[in-house]
């Protein structure tokens, strides 16, 4: 514990000191616990989100840095992007299966930029209104699957309800992408 508290320590502090451009701590949102953050985030200049203004909510573990951070956009702006859910999850591999301990909140917010400002059409994910009913409020339980091609889609396991719904619910769910999304890949895990 003692560790993770030093790292989000020195990383705070960087993230305070140097922030990356557009990004601002809210420095209410630490006053409380050092392991949630939020971060203010602009819409960089000359990009489709040139103004807008967004917050990213950081959770971090007991397990930090070894273990990623839970990430995702709160409040009342969420980026209308194909990588961002309505429900403020992002599908970013360094957010679960590329994390690194090497990482930081600062790498986190820089990747998030950057996927913000090559954007170049504001659409939500294809399967945006069947993962934002099924998925688990905490991203990190989602089954991302990476297409080769740079397209995210996500698979997302349908927790908390009985055996015979959740098997009708991954088929109903696999069928109704399948059928709907023709020539994109989406994976169900059972």
């Amino acid at each position: 514990m003692a560790s993770m508290q030093k790292r989000l320590q020195k990383e705070l502090l960087a993230l305070q000191n140097d922030p990356p451009p557009g990004m601002t701590l809210n420095e209410k949102s630490v006053q409380n616990s050092i392991t949630q953050w939020i971060v203010d985030m602009e819409g960089a200049p000359g990009t489709l989100y040139e103004g807008e203004k967004f917050q990213l909510l950081f959770k971090f573990s007991s397990r930090y840095p070894f273990d990623s951070p839970q990430v995702m956009f709160t409040g009342d702006n969420i980026p209308v992007h194909p990588h961002v859910y309505s429900n403020g999850h992002i599908c970013l591999s360094i957010l679960t299966e590329d994390w690194s301990p090497a990482l930081s909140v600062q790498s986190v917010c820089l990747s998030i930029i950057s996927m913000l400002s090559s954007c170049k059409e504001k659409r939500r994910p294809p399967d945006n209104s069947f993962y934002v009913r099924t998925c688990n409020k905490n991203p990190k339980k989602t089954k991302w699957w990476y297409h080769e091609l740079g397209l995210a889609v996500c698979a997302c396991l349908i927790h908390s309800i009985g055996e015979e719904r959740k098997k009708e619910g991954v088929e109903t769910g696999c069928a109704f992408l399948l059928s709907s999304f023709v020539g994109q890949y989406f994976l169900c895990f059972p």
